[in-house]
């Protein structure tokens, strides 16, 4: 019966030794886990506030010379759809036609390229066209038949030599560089108009 007794206490004292070990470890493992969520979530937080710095960085960089440029880009490329869209209801030839369609196809792609860029660097487009195309505009829109594609031709061809000229003079000021492309990008696409609209008046 002492040797029972004996052993008995033996295998108690070896539990409880076990049992303990086995929640210091647990503990130890918990409290590690929860360092190490604490420094992940740091690191997270700073993370975000690097990323936001760097976005205010870029944006105060955006300087008045090339807001001014997106604005006139927006206002005009607004102006360039409005105008084919006129074109191509009111245009007497196939020609013009085609080529309105071409405007409003090209200068809404560019358009939208534009704004995308704004809203990422926080600059403010102009939603409408200005006083002065609006009054373009207007003029043009009660002309017809040989008289509105007379007026429309020469219109789009002073437009696009003026616009290719202070596309080019902002490619080479502009410190954005996707401003910078952008501008590179649609440069031959407005060459591409200058040209087929020269063609047509050619050929009228």
């Amino acid at each position: 019966m002492k040797k029972l007794f004996i052993a008995s206490l033996l295998f108690c004292g070896s539990y409880f030794f076990y049992a303990c070990n086995g929640n210091s470890s647990n503990t130890s493992s918990s409290t590690s886990d929860s360092t190490s969520m604490m420094s992940t979530d740091t690191t997270g937080n700073m993370g975000t506030k690097m990323d936001s710095t760097k976005t205010n960085t870029n944006t105060a960089m955006i300087d008045d010379q090339t807001k001014d440029f997106t604005a006139k880009a927006a206002s005009g490329g607004m102006m360039e759809v409005e105008l084919g869209n006129l074109a191509e209801q009111k245009g007497s030839s196939q020609a013009v036609k085609d080529f309105g369609k071409m405007m409003v196809d090209d200068h809404s792609k560019i358009n939208d390229k534009l704004k995308g860029i704004a809203s990422d660097k926080n600059i403010t487009l102009p939603a409408t066209v200005t006083s002065d195309q609006r009054k373009d505009i207007d003029k043009l829109s009660k002309k017809s038949g040989a008289d509105f594609d007379k007026d429309y031709v020469n219109m789009m061809i002073d437009d696009h030599k003026k616009d290719i000229s202070e596309f080019k003079k902002a490619e080479e000021k502009v410190s954005d560089n996707d401003i910078k492309t952008f501008i590179t990008d649609a440069l031959p696409t407005l060459q591409k108009h200058l040209d087929a609209v020269e063609n047509i008046k050619k050929k009228m």
